[in-house]
Formats: structure tokens, sequence, C-alpha cells
């Protein structure tokens, strides 16, 4: 595999685990309503502590999949 078909798989790949973890951990329970706000939207989305959960578990997905493409 090359460096960048390892670069284009692994962004890829934090994408889809990225959205797979967003609806995770998110309370909608708002305290005061903002006008024009959507009533369904995150008081906090924890944005950062998913960037890094998402990463740790993208690298460790493609890891796996480059030692089954290198080593067959």
């Amino acid at each position: 595999m090359s460096i960048t078909g390892s670069i284009v798989v692994y962004v890829i790949i934090w994408w889809i685990v990225f959205f797979a973890l967003l609806p995770i951990d998110v309370n909608r329970n708002k305290n005061k309503k903002i006008e024009g706000e959507d009533s369904g939207s995150p008081e906090n989305p924890k944005i950062l502590k998913k960037f890094i959960y998402t990463t740790i578990i993208s690298s460790l997905i493609f890891l796996i999949l480059y030692y089954l493409v290198q080593y067959n």
C-alpha cells in the first residue's frame, strides 16, 4: 500500500468512525431556549473528546487493516 493510499484509507476510516461517535454521550435537555436555535441541538457536544476517541479507534482499525494487507 502506497503512502498516498494509506493516507486516503486512514482519512476515510477516521470520518466513518467520527460520524458513528457523534450521537454518543449527547445531552439534549436545554435549560434555556434561544430564539432561532434548533431544540434538538446539544448543549455540550464534547467534540474534543470525540476527536481523541476517533483518532485512537481509527488508528487501531488502520493498523489492523494495514497488517492484513501487508502480510496477507
